[in-house]
């Protein structure tokens, strides 16, 4: 397969299930999110994938950063569009590849994980019905060219943001939330108290959500 990944299997096997996807920071690797793979709903397959930029010492990105820039700067579009196309076809390849249900694709993403999966989702909505985007923002550079022709009707997002992040400030998260809503897309938006990490309570929301948008 295109990219490395760690399989959780379903404790509970239908015929197909549904997945969850985890998109990793920059910097980090396809391990940070799976360590929280044992308390996610158990009927699904948790896969988490591996970003394909190696910045040595198991250290993984989807694409440069500039430190020193402005929101616009901030990124490597290139780098960026590739691996927005990378994890498009990688969700073809887990779903030929196990038991899932195309229909039922969850993104998990968090920080540049985040950012990528906006743009996978409003890219090919017919690949992704859901979305958890944590720690991120929507940066429509990344997305493709006439991405909102879409039909993004059955497209869900849970986005939420540390109110005192460092990394990523809270108002490119914010920001971004007219965005999507322009785009007819349901969207929830929730804030906590902690910098660039996801908190108990978070994670608790976000769990809620999936189950309830099942």
């Amino acid at each position: 397969m295109t990219l490395h990944h760690l399989v959780r299997e379903p404790k509970i096997k239908l015929d197909k299930n549904p997945l969850l996807l985890l998109l990793h920071g920059y910097g980090s690797n396809e391990e940070d999110l799976f360590s929280f793979a044992s308390e996610l709903p158990e009927e699904y397959y948790v896969i988490s994938a591996r970003a394909p930029y190696d910045m040595m010492y198991g250290s993984y990105a989807w694409y440069a950063i500039n430190f020193d820039a402005d929101e616009n700067k901030f990124s490597d579009i290139g780098q960026a569009q590739t691996s927005r196309d990378l994890i498009a076809n990688f969700i073809d390849e887990v779903v030929s590849s196990y038991a899932i249900d195309a229909n039922k694709v969850t993104l998990i993403g968090f920080s540049q994980g985040c950012i990528l999966s906006y743009a996978v989702a409003v890219s090919y909505p017919e690949k992704v019905q859901r979305v958890v985007a944590m720690s991120g923002y929507f940066n429509e550079e990344i997305a493709t060219e006439n991405f909102k022709d879409n039909d993004l009707s059955k497209l869900k997002i849970f986005a939420s943001h540390g109110s005192v992040d460092q990394v990523v400030p809270v108002d490119w998260a914010r920001n971004s939330i007219p965005k999507i809503k322009d785009l007819g897309v349901e969207i929830v938006y929730k804030e906590y108290p902690i910098g660039h990490g996801v908190s108990p309570q978070n994670f608790y929301d976000f769990k809620n959500w999936l189950q309830e948008n099942f």
